[in-house]
């Protein structure tokens, strides 16, 4: 399982979810998924033991994003991600959307 893996399935049903750039006609509420680091951590015998993966998740929304804000990091946690940081980005004035920016992480046991 990978990190954008299970972020697409966490949050497919809640709202339209791209990784990279949202492609087609934006909503007036998604999320677009940018992946931003993997790493190594802890081995043994000079072998990686588990893979931690950080995705930023970027809110955007036309109306109030207080709300789905909420939302988003309730289920995160009840998925057991770790939230590194949460902020406002801005309003995007030639769009109309506001950005909010969610950085989670998550380690995952590397296949032997």
């Amino acid at each position: 399982m990978s990190i954008l893996t299970e972020l697409n399935t966490l949050f497919s049903p809640v709202l339209p979810v791209e990784t990279g750039v949202f492609s087609g006609v934006s909503p007036d509420e998604y999320l677009v998924f940018t992946p931003m680091t993997d790493e190594f951590s802890l081995f043994g015998n000079n072998t990686p033991l588990f893979d931690i993966s950080e995705v930023r998740i970027s809110l955007f929304s036309k109306g109030n994003y207080l709300q789905r804000k909420k939302q988003i990091t309730a289920l995160l946690l009840g998925a057991e991600f770790t939230i590194t940081d949460r902020r406002y980005i801005g309003h995007e004035d030639d769009t109309g959307y506001h950005h909010y920016a969610i950085d989670v992480e998550k380690s995952y046991e590397t296949e032997e």
